[in-house]
């Protein structure tokens, strides 16, 4: 593979492409100066105009959300798996029908393994922009949004309609739903009592991992995070594990399966038989089966990173038991 070949393999996060539209709340107040991306595969904007980096999905999608200070995603639920975890800032992620059921502030490196089925959101509480950079499940990324009742009806104040094809339409841009399209449907209270409540206290320890807690356990191997055997237990189509600078030799290696590399900390050396490149922060690096390849901090200091490898687990399944 030639350096122009695995180039065209890797995001750097300077080349990121935001859409500002890309959900139904991007209008209403609180929620309207949020950007999002999609990194690998075309993950669950219901807008048209999304950029998308990498169409060819591993088994998982990998996105992000950048947002400014006490700007919010609003209350919605998938299908399938969502983790996420924190590039830069602080957040608070809140979750239920009305978003009271239980909360946790993510410091920088955090990572969330959403229960799959609930009402979730989340904002940032920080002082600067962040980013949360998210992994969905399966190649379609589980099908799209499902939105709380309130979130659809408050985004008709401001101009946008979903379709039920999951289709944006934007009154401030002239349009309109097509002749015989209905709106999406809101949730009846019978659909609603589906969706679990679980508390605060029932869902940190199954489903976050503090950084420095992860730090410590990669001092000599790599941490499993997500995965049968990981420090989070589920089976949502992927592995995750996360590397710090002794985790793994600088010796080559190859995978028998797809592995997406996502830095959080320090610059990280991917070196294979056509060359040499340098991962930094925020850059995503999808990997194929089969190249061997080495990768080492390529600095003093701290280092750390995200490994994300699809698995025969069904695409965007969940295992997780609360």
């Amino acid at each position: 593979m030639t350096p122009e070949q695995m180039e065209q393999r890797i995001v750097r996060y300077g080349d990121l492409q935001p859409c500002k539209t890309a959900f139904i709340d991007a209008h209403t107040p609180g929620s309207d100066r949020k950007e999002n991306f999609t990194i690998i595969g075309g993950g669950v904007s219901e807008s048209p105009d999304q950029h998308v980096h990498l169409r060819e999905t591993p088994g998982f999608n990998i996105g992000a959300a950048g947002q400014p200070p006490n700007c919010r995603n609003s209350l919605h639920s998938h299908h399938s798996a969502e983790v996420f975890f924190v590039l830069k800032g602080r957040w608070r992620f809140f979750w239920g029908r009305w978003g009271t059921a239980g909360e946790f502030i993510a410091e920088e490196g955090d990572i969330f393994n959403i229960p799959t089925g609930i009402f979730r959101a989340f904002e940032n509480v920080g002082t600067d922009y962040g980013m949360i950079m998210a992994i969905l499940g399966g190649d379609d990324a589980g099908g799209g949004v499902v939105w709380a009742p309130q979130v659809i009806t408050d985004a008709k104040d401001y101009g946008l309609v979903l379709g039920e094809n999951g289709r944006l339409y934007d009154s401030k841009k002239g349009q309109s739903l097509p002749e015989g399209m209905q709106p999406m449907p809101l949730l009846d209270d019978d659909q609603l009592q589906s969706f679990p409540e679980p508390t605060t206290a029932e869902v940190i320890p199954n489903c976050v991992a503090r950084y420095w807690d992860l730090m410590a356990l990669s001092d000599r191997q790599p941490a499993k995070v997500i995965g049968a055997e990981g420090i989070l237990r589920d089976r949502p189509g992927f592995d995750v594990e996360f590397l710090s600078r002794n985790s793994i030799p600088d010796t080559p290696y190859a995978l028998d399966r797809h592995e997406v590399l996502m830095p959080m900390r320090g610059h990280w050396r991917l070196t294979w038989a056509g060359g040499t490149t340098t991962l930094n922060p925020g850059d995503t690096a999808a990997i194929p089966p089969g190249l061997e390849h080495a990768l080492a901090p390529s600095m003093t200091g701290e280092a750390s990173l995200y490994r994300v490898m699809n698995t025969q687990d069904p695409a965007g399944a969940t295992g997780r038991l609360l």
